[in-house]
């Protein structure tokens, strides 16, 4: 580990670092910061970058560790996050230049307590317009660069520039935000570790929303612990957002190695295995080797629920229809001012019937129900995050039509799970002949965040996919 440059060390060794004075708080931002500007003009990743605001957050973790103060494992970490989130004095523009003047009057509740533990922040990322999107194009401010690739690949949405900023070492984690894959997929398309939580976990308050019933906060970090320690920090219950309140905060850190021994996963048959590339499916089925031979039960199970939960993301159209809400005044007054990638799809929902949409959201209490049922005998499902893998981004833009459907292709796994309430956790698990990450999606059932975790976290510990790194010798020329 010691090896490593300060870049592609996880915030935990970086923590230990500083804890025993080798490592400053100034020291780490300014290097963060020198491979941003020597980075982002190719990769993209940033929509703002705040280096006095860093510094001042920097120094005052140093001057807190010089006075014998330890806020814990993540003080004087840096960190990214996605401009859906409200930081007081800065803009949230959501992707889209129509927001530059929507300008935050107090922090989101999440940026408020990773304040708390010492984080400190280094910009806002970029994200699919109105967070819209698998495959993380914007047409409008930029679509970020994936850094496995020299040419200009996918990097995954909606949480697409918080992903690119973490796999090529500009910060160690960001926050993201996820309502049918949006953390998840960018993880898996630039090979970093990317966790849904279940929707009540953590407060969405400051939160730019694309849909109330859906939007979850998600955390990307290049290891499992590291998000475990980020998750940990997040959840609880906060007054501001009802949905947190009947969940009080859980210990995922203490049980996170604590092995899988004995543990029931099951490779979920059927939809989760539709159109995938073989390269892909090869290397998630492998994965169930590493379980067995680290004592877990490996089976594999038929989940019809998946069905019921693919048919009900695409006929109901739920997000749409409350992004609609949400957005109306840009789509009515600015609507050729818009990404027409996102525009297009969103505007249909002013046109779902309201009959259609409160039967959509009413199923969803009974398919969650189903499934819990049919998952009684299982701890997690182990699937492939995407069944295909990043695409060159003309190739995507070549048609309106070709774009619709990779993006739907992409989220074919991921939207799933919040339809089914799932927690979801990505990690990499192998690479394809061409040298892109493959992602391994750990679901487990609503509010069992440390379940997955501790099983992401076994896995993880044997293997060295998480060791690889992007050649970024391109983008620094």
């Amino acid at each position: 580990m010691s090896e490593l440059p300060l870049h592609y060390m996880t915030l935990s060794h970086l923590a230990h670092l500083m804890k025993k004075g080798s490592l400053s708080p100034v020291e780490l931002i300014n290097h963060c910061l020198k491979r941003i500007d020597s980075l982002d003009n190719k990769l993209n990743s940033f929509c703002l970058v705040c280096p006095e605001r860093a510094a001042t957050a920097a120094k005052m973790a140093e001057m807190a560790f010089q006075g014998g103060l330890d806020l814990g494992p993540l003080h004087g970490i840096p960190y990214a996050v996605k401009d859906l989130y409200d930081v007081k004095g800065l803009a949230t523009t959501a992707g889209t230049r129509l927001l530059r003047g929507n300008i935050a009057s107090a922090d989101s509740t999440a940026i408020r307590k990773l304040t708390g533990t010492g984080m400190v922040m280094v910009g806002k990322t970029k994200t699919v317009q109105f967070a819209f999107g698998g495959a993380g194009i914007n047409h409008d401010q930029g679509t970020p660069h994936n850094p496995w690739q020299k040419t200009h690949y996918l990097p995954g949405g909606s949480s697409s520039g918080s992903g690119v900023a973490v796999a090529a070492g500009m910060v160690p984690a960001a926050l993201g935000t996820d309502t049918g894959g949006s953390v998840r997929i960018p993880a898996s398309l630039c090979g970093i570790v990317g966790l849904k939580t279940t929707m009540g976990r953590i407060s969405r308050f400051g939160v730019y929303p694309l849909s109330w019933s859906l939007d979850t906060v998600g955390v990307m970090a290049r290891s499992v612990e590291d998000v475990a320690l980020i998750y940990q920090a997040l959840q609880g219950p906060d007054q501001d957002d009802k949905d947190t309140l009947e969940h009080p905060p859980h210990d995922v850190v203490r049980s996170l190695k604590d092995g899988v021994k004995g543990l029931r996963v099951a490779f979920a048959e059927s939809v989760f295995w539709d159109n995938v590339e073989p390269e892909i499916a090869n290397a998630v089925r492998d994965c169930g080797t590493v379980f067995e031979k680290l004592g877990a039960n490996v089976d594999s199970i038929l989940f019809p629920e998946a069905e019921e939960a693919r048919t009900i993301y695409a006929r109901g159209m739920v997000i749409a229809a409350e992004g609609y809400v949400v957005n109306r005044e840009w789509l009515e007054r600015c609507y050729n001012e818009l990404d027409p990638i996102v525009a297009l799809r969103m505007i249909k929902g002013k046109d779902i019937p309201a009959m259609e949409y409160l039967q959509n959201t009413r199923s969803w209490k009974v398919l969650r129900a189903k499934a819990n049922d049919s998952l009684k005998e299982v701890d997690v499902l182990i699937v492939p995050a995407t069944v295909i893998p990043a695409l060159p981004v003309t190739e995507v833009e070549e048609k309106m039509e070709v774009y619709f459907a990779r993006n739907a292709t992409y989220v074919q796994n991921t939207c799933l799970g919040n339809i089914l309430d799932f927690c979801g956790l990505v990690l990499p698990c192998g690479f394809t002949s061409n040298g892109l990450p493959i992602g391994l999606m750990i679901y487990g059932k609503p509010f069992q965040e440390s379940l997955i975790l501790r099983v992401g976290y076994a896995f993880e510990q044997s293997t060295d996919w998480h060791k690889v790194f992007p050649d970024l010798s391109w983008a620094e020329e």
